[in-house]
């Protein structure tokens, strides 16, 4: 129950750049400490939830064609990641390639080509 309430917490706030499990904590009137707790049987732990929540949005966001003169930065930003260095190597890390290479071939499937 209390899982769910975070994850739901999780996903209102996402693109808040403030979101943090230390604000989740609180705001859920949690220790840190009980807040890892709580997702030790997950896959994942708190900061890992939100950079792959944040990932997946940006990621969607840049195969869009309706926002592809939407820039690489700001599609970043609406997610919550305020630096475009950090977000292009988190990006990378995550699916093995830069966010600009995804969104070229992302766009250039949705148009047809190859």
């Amino acid at each position: 129950m209390l899982l769910r309430q975070v994850s739901a917490f999780i996903d209102h706030h996402i693109a808040d750049p403030d979101l943090t499990p230390g604000l989740i904590a609180a705001r859920h009137h949690l220790s840190l400490r009980s807040l890892h707790a709580l997702f030790h049987d997950e896959p994942e732990g708190v900061a890992a939830t939100i950079r792959r929540r944040r990932l997946e949005g940006c990621r969607a966001d840049l195969a869009r064609p309706a926002l592809r003169r939407q820039p690489i930065q700001a599609v970043a930003a609406r997610w919550g990641f305020t630096s475009a260095t950090a977000f292009s190597r988190t990006f990378r890390t995550a699916y093995g390639v830069t966010p600009r290479d995804y969104r070229a071939d992302a766009l250039r499937q949705a148009d047809g080509g190859v």
